[in-house]
């Protein structure tokens, strides 16, 4: 089970694609780190007694702006026996002894890298911190423990070309995978037109990946591109509607919000939406998965009608 947690909706950045743009007038809020830690060690539980993995992954906003998340993150893993891992924009990473407190807090820590040098800190609104994520990104694959590093790359029509160029610098960096996704429309419609890939563009990133793929392979890099996501960025790029109707075999993960509400994914909460307090048992627990399943299955969402979740289009496949 892999639990995508959007933990806060604070961020540090200035990122043109994203809604939690420091500059965009939106509610802060972070989740409440009582009702997380409860709710874990139910999945804790659970995971003991199904034999199944549990995997909890902050997201946000900047989720490592959420106070405490360190040594939360540290106790599930060892009072519960929860993997934890998070996604981040590389920001706190070169604080003294972050290295050595983020290894003891994650099992995995994914790095949000758009482009090379200034294009990056162009796209994420942040002078200087190309240097300081290479520096941040090298501490933590020289930490004791180091965790699974991962790097994760919006692509649009600004960075298509250097690609390539970026996936070899995050080898050099010491990363271990790489992910990508297409750049959305849902959180800033008035970045998008301008930005997003084209048929053109999608066509030679499937023309040109096979050979990036096996080159990142020989540098020991893992890069996930499965034919079954880049027909869904040819989807998006033609205007094509991809329907999905039942997502439970293909879609390894549940979503949580920062108001506690469990979803098939985020685009779903509203109509799907299970408060995580009507969680209480390990019973519940088990039954969490059918118990969305029916609601689906009941009442379809306007979102599945055209899908837009990278879960499932096998992002992770290669």
């Amino acid at each position: 089970m892999i639990v995508l947690w959007r933990v806060t909706t604070l961020c540090n950045l200035a990122c043109g694609f994203c809604a939690y743009d420091r500059r965009v007038s939106v509610p802060r809020i972070h989740v409440d780190a009582a009702e997380v830690e409860r709710l874990a060690s139910l999945l804790g539980q659970w995971g003991a007694i199904s034999g199944e993995d549990v995997l909890l992954s902050w997201l946000g906003g900047e989720p490592l702006l959420w106070p405490g998340v360190l040594d939360l993150s540290r106790r599930l893993r060892e009072a519960h026996g929860i993997r934890v891992s998070v996604t981040t924009n590389g920001t706190t990473l070169g604080r003294e002894d972050a290295a050595r407190a983020l290894a003891a807090a994650f099992d995995e820590i994914t790095v949000s890298v758009d482009a090379l040098e200034g294009d990056h800190e162009r796209l994420r609104g942040w002078p200087g911190g190309w240097l300081k994520l290479a520096d941040g990104i090298r501490r933590l694959r020289d930490a004791n423990g180091s965790p699974r590093l991962r790097a994760n790359v919006v692509l649009m029509r600004d960075n298509l070309a250097s690609f390539p160029a970026l996936c070899e610098r995050l080898a050099d960096w010491g990363i271990d995978e790489i992910t990508f996704n297409q750049l959305g429309g849902r959180d800033r419609p008035e970045f998008f037109p301008h930005h997003s890939l084209g048929v053109d563009d999608v066509t030679t990133l499937r023309h040109r990946l096979p050979e990036l793929v096996q080159r990142m392979s020989e540098r020991g890099v893992r890069l996930c591109a499965s034919d079954a996501y880049l027909d869904r960025f040819a989807a998006t790029a033609s205007g094509r509607a991809v329907p999905v109707t039942d997502c439970e075999s293909l879609r390894p993960t549940l979503f949580i919000d920062e108001h506690g509400r469990i979803a098939p994914c985020s685009f779903t909460l509203d109509t799907y939406g299970i408060p995580t307090r009507d969680v209480l048992t390990v019973d519940d627990v088990s039954h969490l998965r059918a118990r969305l399943a029916t609601g689906r299955r009941a009442r379809a969402a306007a979102v599945c009608a055209d899908c837009p979740s990278t879960q499932v289009f096998a992002k992770f496949g290669t």
